[in-house]
């Protein structure tokens, strides 16, 4: 359970006649048990052992947008049949 969370990014990437929005929150506010799921297991990590996990290949920006003031917006943009990464 977590309290008073705090919008801090949108994730977005298109899909087929249109675009997939991801809402971002954070909270130092939370108390209960983590539940695990089919994606996987649910573990608390420190911040600074991320560097250390097997994450996404774009986790260290989608952390810049959840943790950086100047950034709200990590967006993919198809251009030349790829995906191309916006940070705003």
């Amino acid at each position: 359970d977590i309290q008073n969370p705090v919008l801090c990014g949108i994730k977005q990437f298109p899909i087929e006649g249109g675009r997939y929005l991801i809402f971002l929150f954070k909270t130092t506010e939370f108390s209960g048990e983590l539940v695990s799921s089919p994606e996987g297991e649910m573990v608390w990590v420190d911040r600074d052992q991320l560097s250390v996990l097997d994450t996404v290949e774009d986790f260290e920006e989608l952390l810049q947008v959840m943790e950086r003031d100047d950034l709200c917006e990590f967006q993919y943009v198809p251009q030349e049949n790829q995906w191309k990464l916006y940070l705003h």
